[in-house]
């Protein structure tokens, strides 16, 4: 596979015209033109992002901090975990987008999108920090958790080395699949935190929590339309680079992802979690890996159907909306975009 290198912040002498635009390998001038995008769904999404914009300290938490102290031993054990590794992958994922992903994208109008996504993610930061200063003495139990939580630091590893590889070893076949493992990332891992606090809702706790991460997973959307989008638009620039060699090793990333995750969330429940039994998490992260793959266009690897619908409803903005300052339910919207315009 061919070497890449990161883009040349300034470089004026480039010939690159709009139409030899790459999502990576171009030769970019550097300039951040929003009248002229090759690639309109990143100026569409960054209006949806835009538009989208929230602040954590909105939420009101003060009911959740009563709540957390009624919790069940398994409840609170859950909330805390599951609270770690969301702080983890947000922290992970500033980084990542920034450091990791962004050098290597060599049009303008997605190294935008991506700067976005990056503040989101670092945005996601402080709300998990609203939530732990809310229901914790010692806020560093609940940080340190990933490093002394030995299943934990297994799976964050695992998340962590997958994207390790772009950096070590940056070709244009380790940028393709350092996109997959985005949608891995966003499409899975985070997912399946956001059912476990859910689920608490669905009992009536923690309501302040899941008006929390409803918006981190609207955000959440956004960064998988980004990443889907940017796999789509390479497969049609660089087709050659999508063999059936790329499909398994897709495959391979997907598989293991479920596994790990798998092995997560029946750790964290215990099975003692209303709504969430073995199986039923088995199934839920089997079903989220094929939703990512026939996003992309490819089949489906578990073939199995929604098995907790009601999650989705939880996740929803469309008919109830938490009116912050009053804890009222009301009709509450930012963006006016529709996800039919990508």
């Amino acid at each position: 596979m061919n070497k890449i290198s990161t883009k040349i912040i300034y470089n004026p002498d480039t010939t690159e015209t709009l139409g030899e635009r790459r999502t990576f390998g171009g030769d970019p001038d550097g300039m951040l033109n929003f009248t002229k995008p090759k690639y309109e769904w990143a100026t569409k999404l960054w209006d949806m992002m835009e538009a989208n914009t929230w602040f954590p300290k909105e939420v009101q938490m003060t009911a959740d901090a009563k709540d957390y102290k009624n919790l069940t031993t398994d409840e609170k054990r859950m909330y805390d975990l599951v609270l770690s590794q969301l702080i983890f992958m947000d922290s992970l994922q500033t980084n990542n987008i920034m450091d990791n992903m962004n050098p290597y994208i060599t049009a303008p109008e997605i190294n935008a999108v991506l700067s976005r996504q990056a503040y989101e993610e670092a945005n996601h930061s402080k709300s998990y920090a609203v939530m732990v200063e809310s229901i914790s003495e010692n806020t560093d139990l609940i940080y340190d958790m990933w490093k002394k939580d030995e299943t934990l630091r297994e799976k964050n590893k695992y998340i962590a080395d997958t994207f390790a590889a772009l950096g070590e070893d940056p070709t244009d076949e380790n940028i393709v699949l350092a996109m997959f493992a985005n949608q891995i990332l966003e499409g899975i891992y985070f997912y399946a935190g956001f059912a476990a606090m859910y689920a608490l809702s669905k009992s009536g706790k923690m309501l302040g929590s899941s008006q929390m991460i409803r918006f981190i997973q609207r955000d959440e959307i956004t960064h998988l339309v980004l990443f889907q989008n940017m796999i789509k638009s390479t497969k049609k620039e660089r087709p050659e680079l999508f063999t059936k060699e790329l499909e398994q090793k897709v495959r391979n990333l997907i598989r293991g992802a479920v596994h790990i995750e798998t092995k997560w969330g029946i750790y964290v429940t215990n099975n003692k979690i209303l709504g969430l039994s073995d199986e039923i998490i088995t199934k839920y992260i089997q079903y989220l890996a094929d939703k990512r793959l026939t996003a992309v266009g490819y089949e489906a690897e578990y073939g199995v159907p929604h098995p907790i619908k009601w999650v989705d409803d939880y996740a929803s903005f469309n008919d109830q909306k938490v009116n912050f300052f009053e804890g009222n339910v009301v009709n509450y919207s930012k963006g006016s975009l529709s996800f039919d315009d990508f």
